[in-house]
């Protein structure tokens, strides 16, 4: 950190970041990288995409906000867009993935409170990340997120991820649940994922129970996974969806999907945002959203993570510390048998940008637009760290 004007939130920094283009940063000393997180999912499209920077740049120079008291077309037609792809039929717009999930948090305390509950609890998961509010946090799991900011928001119920044998007696036991809320891959947790059979099971479960089934894709949607949002891999729909991250390509954007008996539960006066929705970050979106589906970027994420995957497994298979290498589309995981937090520093070292999340877990992002040649760089890179690295 260069400045003491900031709060202290977030440590030491690793660079100062100046410029991007397509797949690659350069800082302020001229250094280059090959960026394989993407902002943490958010440029799907890389940095400084034309579509993107056009649509913002015009949009700028016409008007850049003027709240929800009135109608904004861009936000009518990125609305009409969403729900198309997504098959929901109604959607709320924030800023931020946080921000969608409290939207989702808000929506099932009003169908709970509506069906007659006094103590509406959802239903989440081990492992969890759902954001960083008050509300968000107390979704999520572990002292990591938690501590020092009890007391705690109530209202939640938590079971095993991927385990819909332990939901009978998580139902029996509760009588107040109302909805389940989950990630399709754990971004946070360590890119851990829900098997096809699984959401099934959920979607059934809350079919039958009267519950409503909700998806945090503020992280798998946009295209990262191979279809737009990760459970239309599995074939289901749920109640309601949140994501946001890739959405806007950059530019700060969230939306909350809901479909079914949750889709005309929010009123007016029930929820609002006075940035949510405007016109620059509906330009934005909008913007992004042509171009994955005009550049065949689901089609390709998919390839592209084949790739990678098969190129990690082929050359980390036999080493010894590597646990496991797992993923879909553009969101993998690599999971060694000891924390590696240090690969973070030594791959900036080599040129490269990475995670390591869950102690242990080197996540990559890349963008969706990465070449073959960027891939297989990514590999040459990253292979030799992972098999070098000390576990001293």
């Amino acid at each position: 950190m260069t400045t003491k004007a900031l709060m202290n939130t977030y440590g030491k920094r690793a660079a100062t970041l100046t410029k991007g283009s397509g797949a690659w940063l350069w800082d302020d000393k001229g250094n280059k990288y090959l960026d394989a997180l993407s902002g943490i999912a958010v440029c799907g499209l890389g940095h400084s995409h034309t579509a993107i920077t056009q649509a913002i740049t015009n949009q700028a120079k016409i008007l850049s906000h003027c709240s929800n008291f009135f109608a904004i077309p861009n936000q009518e037609a990125l609305a009409e867009k969403i729900c198309d792809i997504s098959g929901m039929k109604k959607v709320f717009f924030g800023n931020s993935g946080a921000e969608a999930n409290e939207a989702a948090i808000k929506l099932a305390r009003l169908f709970g409170h509506n069906s007659g509950l006094k103590l509406p609890t959802i239903l989440v998961m081990d492992n969890a990340f759902h954001g960083r509010t008050l509300a968000t946090l107390s979704a999520s799991a572990g002292r990591r997120v938690q501590a020092g900011f009890e007391p705690l928001v109530t209202g939640f119920a938590r079971g095993p991820f991927n385990d819909a044998s332990a939901l009978e007696k998580i139902a029996d036991n509760n009588p107040n649940i109302c909805a389940i809320f989950v990630e399709p891959i754990q971004g946070e947790g360590g890119i851990r994922m829900a098997s096809t059979e699984y959401l099934k099971q959920l979607r059934q479960f809350c079919d039958q129970r009267g519950w409503l089934l909700m998806l945090d894709e503020v992280q798998t949607g946009n295209g990262r996974t191979g279809k737009y949002f990760c459970y239309q891999h599995s074939d289901i729909l749920p109640d309601v969806v949140t994501t946001s991250k890739g959405l806007g390509n950059g530019v700060p954007i969230g939306a909350c999907l809901a479909s079914g008996k949750a889709a005309d539960l929010m009123q007016p006066g029930n929820h609002g945002s006075t940035f949510g929705g405007n016109p620059l970050s509906c330009a934005a979106a909008l913007a992004t959203i042509n171009t994955i589906e005009s550049e065949g970027l689901l089609k390709r994420a998919e390839i592209l993570g084949k790739r990678i995957m098969a190129g990690l497994e082929k050359e980390l298979s036999s080493v010894s510390h590597v646990k496991n290498i797992r993923g879909m589309g553009c969101m993998i995981g690599i999971e060694l048998d000891t924390p590696c937090k240090s690969l973070f520093k030594t791959a900036m070292d080599n040129g490269l940008i990475i995670n390591v999340t869950a102690d242990s877990v080197i996540r990559l992002l890349p963008p969706l637009i990465l070449t073959d040649e960027e891939a297989d760089k990514l590999l040459a890179i990253l292979v030799p760290l992972i098999r070098d690295f000390n576990q001293d």
